[in-house]
């Protein structure tokens, strides 16, 4: 589907400074009730657009069309929103916090689209991270989420892995060579050792495992978004934090804890990225959370809709998730 561009104009940034000629790119799926309230949104993930939770939406899909109005926003470094490579700021693009993703989102649906309300915030990765902050920057709107193989704090372990991708893309200039280098950084997080060991890249097509780090790996950062977008989106993911969020005093479990939200956790059972032990902890925090570990061995790709299992356990969740609650709310509890 071809994508839409949603004009800000300025937009003030958490720390301070000012996005100017700031826009985002989104795509829409479904038609939104009259009352605005049928929304359902996914934020972007690293190197990602609007095209990235295809195999999650349409009619009969978990995130249903024909029922309801399904969202996929690009985040600002994505190539496609306001990016280092085409913003007049260029290399001074600044830097993009999780709360500014969000204010600019909550802005095109209010502003652009008409939503009053969201009957699911869900997303992958660093959509993940997203789909958190939405659950403490709105929580008035947003009826449930489901984070898949992400976190609401980008932890340590994590930060030593954006540490290594960030040094991987910055060499060579930040030329091809550099960005391949990244893709095989990634490669080994992506994965779990028992993926390796199965060589369960061979469920791709892959017949061998130089093949799949060339012509998966390596590829996704060649065709993706320009090096100077991807170390800007790195930047965001280091800074990922709902504690930051104006009013929590810097307690990311202030900030969890005021989430009103259903919310369902899907960890990837060997994710390396984001450890299962971290999300059990937030499940904990939220008020009213269930936790559903993706099982398998694909890791961090298990949110990613790569392996046939995956997708029908996720997918399972999410139309579980969307059929429990009502999605209503008193016109007098909306923003």
């Amino acid at each position: 589907m071809d994508h839409r561009v949603f004009d800000l104009d300025a937009l003030p940034l958490l720390s301070g400074e000012l996005l100017t000629d700031a826009r985002i790119g989104y795509a829409v799926h479904g038609t939104l009730d009259a009352d605005g309230a049928n929304a359902v949104l996914c934020p972007s993930f690293f190197g990602g657009d609007h095209t990235g939770y295809d195999w999650l939406i349409g009619k009969g899909r978990p995130l249903d069309t024909s029922r309801y109005c399904v969202i996929t926003v690009g985040l600002f470094g994505n190539g496609v929103s306001s990016s280092p490579s085409n913003h007049p700021s260029g290399a001074d693009f600044p830097l993009i916090t999780p709360q500014d993703n969000v204010a600019a989102q909550h802005r095109l649906l209010t502003e652009q689209l008409g939503v009053r309300e969201l009957a699911l915030v869900t997303g992958w990765s660093m959509g993940a991270a997203h789909t958190y902050q939405w659950a403490v920057s709105h929580p008035r709107i947003v009826r449930r989420i489901a984070p898949i193989c992400g976190s609401p704090v980008t932890s340590e372990h994590n930060q030593v892995f954006l540490a290594g991708l960030a040094a991987a893309l910055a060499s060579d200039g930040g030329a091809e060579r550099g960005r391949r280098a990244a893709g095989r950084v990634f490669a080994g997080w992506g994965a779990s050792h028992p993926f390796w060991a199965q060589r369960a890249y061979q469920e791709l097509g892959f017949a061998t495992r130089e093949e799949y780090l060339t012509n998966f790996w390596e590829e996704f950062f060649v065709a993706g978004p320009a090096t100077a977008d991807l170390l800007a989106m790195v930047r965001t993911w280091e800074s990922a934090d709902v504690g930051a969020t104006p009013g929590f005093g810097g307690s990311a479990d202030a900030a969890l804890a005021s989430v009103t939200a259903e919310a369902v956790l899907l960890p990837g059972a060997l994710d390396q990225c984001f450890a299962v032990a971290d999300e059990e902890r937030v499940a904990g925090v939220l008020p009213r959370a269930a936790l559903k570990v993706v099982p398998g061995v694909w890791g961090h790709l298990a949110g990613a809709g790569a392996d046939a299992a995956d997708r029908e356990f996720v997918g399972g969740e999410l139309r579980r998730l969307l059929a429990r609650w009502p999605a209503t709310v008193r016109a007098d509890q909306v923003e």
